[in-house]
């Protein structure tokens, strides 16, 4: 996929996401966002005392977390975008190799085969998928008190907590990640990727 030294820059570059799958990310982020950052003024004392108007936060905690599986519902209407969830839960053989090599520390790009996406990204989106999924339901049992007895609210709230907190985590990982590969950030912020880097990352690719 490397391109030779007289190949045109528009065709040294690939296309990886359509601009309904960045809005789409941009969006679920944005709501990401407001869920983390009013369940830290929830349960931090000290930002609880500085934001105030508890009421408030509640309010948008909980229906930003109601409105956080939309994009990706509405995203489904997308051809590409449905390829792409097609792909992430596709698990090979060239997976595994790349797991093994994470786990060993293994940087050699020859010991880490991926397609569009790799191992870890599968990982994480199954992860968080599943993780919003969970936090979705044991918020509506915590939000409708009155339709669900004690033990059920107090096993889901402690659910909650708990997951919000290794969501918190996981997702500090993944910015992380991003912010250390800008290759790949622009190709979420602009749509496409270079050639040369699409060729290293992501050896298995096909356009």
């Amino acid at each position: 996929m490397t391109p030779r030294a007289d190949t045109p820059p528009d065709t040294a570059r690939v296309r990886r996401f359509t601009t309904l799958q960045r809005w789409t990310h941009r969006t679920t982020a944005a709501l990401m966002g407001v869920c983390v950052v009013t369940a830290a003024c929830l349960y931090i004392p000290q930002l609880a005392e500085l934001v105030g108007r508890r009421a408030l936060v509640v309010t948008l905690h909980e229906w930003a977390g109601l409105a956080l599986p939309v994009p990706v519902l509405a995203a489904l209407a997308s051809r590409a975008f449905r390829a792409d969830l097609g792909r992430l839960n596709r698990f090979g053989p060239h997976d595994r190799t790349w797991l093994r090599a994470a786990l060993h520390c293994d940087k050699r790009r020859s010991s880490r085969p991926a397609g569009k996406f790799n191992a870890g990204q599968k990982l994480y989106a199954a992860w968080i998928g599943g993780a919003t999924l969970v936090m979705l339901a044991t918020g509506l049992l915590m939000w409708f008190t009155h339709l669900t007895p004690l033990l059920w609210r107090t096993s889901a709230t402690f659910v909650h907590d708990w997951l919000a907190l290794t969501i918190g985590i996981v997702l500090a990982g993944h910015i992380g990640m991003a912010l250390a590969d800008p290759e790949s950030r622009r190709g979420m912020r602009r749509g496409s990727v270079s050639r040369e880097w699409a060729s290293r990352e992501h050896s298995l690719w096909r356009e």
